[in-house]
């Protein structure tokens, strides 16, 4: 594991401990693998996750009839973050991880 995506809360705690299985996004990703998962603003990688792929922007038709998979409630929240990134095999940490977290990352952090 080289890379590690940062998620907020409450959103990361739907996929370690909830099933939450599609992370949404504004852009599409080509990286896969295991990858870590760092609760935004702690310092911490918390977990690990297989990302397996994306798919395309969703409709909000297809964004309602797959709440289950991305769990957001607020609907127009996925106006901008539309693209699902598929998740599988959630593992979270004992002893969370602590970063060096570099000036500007938004999304991945190379661990």
């Amino acid at each position: 594991m080289d890379r590690a995506l940062i998620i907020r809360k409450p959103y990361i705690d739907l996929i370690l401990d909830n099933g939450k299985q599609w992370e949404m996004r504004s852009k599409r990703t080509t990286i896969t693998g295991r990858i870590g998962l760092i609760e935004a603003g702690s310092g911490l990688i918390v977990g690990e996750v297989t990302l397996i792929g994306c798919g395309f922007a969703l409709s909000p038709e297809q964004a309602e009839r797959t709440q289950d998979l991305h769990q957001v409630e607020d609907l127009s929240l996925l106006e901008k973050w539309c693209i699902p990134w598929w998740l599988e095999n959630p593992v979270r940490y004992k002893t969370p991880k602590p970063y060096d977290h570099p000036k500007g990352a938004v999304t991945w952090v190379r661990v």
